[in-house]
């Protein structure tokens, strides 16, 4: 795929239009994955988080840092980086754009969210459940931590919160694209995880570990209703921040890029076994 001329004036847009080529050549087997490829990479992703959110809890029992405690939930992105599982928020920019260059339909799109949200729970709901058979210390700080997110309230502040969180997982995603090195893509994982749980961001996925960490160990201010509402509520707001604040200004700049691939990718036979 030859980029139009627009794009191409300058190395800086060169990068850009790589960049969207290889959205694009990542986002095609993902979007056409059998159900069982998109299932088990879907329960892997949960799992991957939760290893972040043992090692955040054990962080912030151990320090009682937030910043720290961020810090150290960086272990579960690396993991969903290295490990090529799927985490729902990051089914954002990357989707979206195949969709945009005619390489998959909006039902693809729809099946991959509604999958690898349910499944990335499911998959992080059975290993805190182990977490916290293993490590009763951290039954305090896991209801504590999980009542922080769910007894928050539905006010425009927390809904700016849901909003940053799908926005900088989005921005990850990117980030990841940018560059062919590994190293820098760690820096990306690493800086994202401080910034998404350092701050106290509201993740959809992320959160929902912590809460069910909370549940698990019981005594808890909240339940698993209190919990669909706010998950109903991150979700909506790690949409927007994902999908319009992030992914549409991206869309916008690697538009030409986009257009062009779009003959050609959506003719291309789907693969049903590609890497997230």
């Amino acid at each position: 795929m030859e980029p139009d001329d627009q794009i191409m004036e300058g190395p800086g847009e060169r990068r850009v239009a790589e960049a969207a080529e290889r959205i694009v050549a990542e986002g095609r087997p993902r979007l056409h994955r059998t159900w069982a490829s998109l299932v088990a990479t879907a329960l892997l992703g949960g799992i991957d988080v939760s290893v972040g959110v043992m090692t955040l809890l054990f962080v912030k029992h151990e320090t009682g840092s937030d910043l720290l405690a961020g810090l150290a939930f960086s272990v579960g992105l690396i993991a969903l980086l290295l490990g090529h599982s799927e985490l729902f928020t990051e089914g954002f920019l990357v989707p979206v754009s195949t969709v945009i260059a005619g390489a998959a339909t909006w039902l693809d799109l729809l099946r991959l969210w509604g999958t690898v949200l349910v499944m990335n729970l499911v998959g992080g709901w059975a290993f805190m459940w182990i977490v916290m058979r293993a490590f009763p210390e951290l039954h305090a700080t896991a209801a504590e931590s999980g009542a922080r997110f769910v007894d928050g309230g539905y006010t425009l502040g927390t809904f700016c919160l849901t909003v940053l969180g799908g926005g900088v997982i989005t921005l990850m995603t990117r980030m990841h694209h940018g560059t062919e090195s590994m190293t820098g893509k760690i820096v990306a994982s690493v800086s994202a995880a401080f910034v998404l749980a350092g701050l106290g961001l509201w993740h959809s996925v992320l959160d929902s570990m912590i809460a069910f960490a909370g549940l698990h160990a019981g005594d808890t201010s909240y339940g698993y209703a209190d919990w669909l509402v706010w998950l109903a509520w991150a979700v909506l707001g790690n949409v927007v921040g994902g999908v319009l604040l992030t992914t549409a200004l991206r869309l916008v700049r690697s538009a030409p890029v986009l257009r062009e691939d779009a003959p050609a990718t959506g003719a291309a036979a789907p693969d049903p076994g590609g890497d997230a």
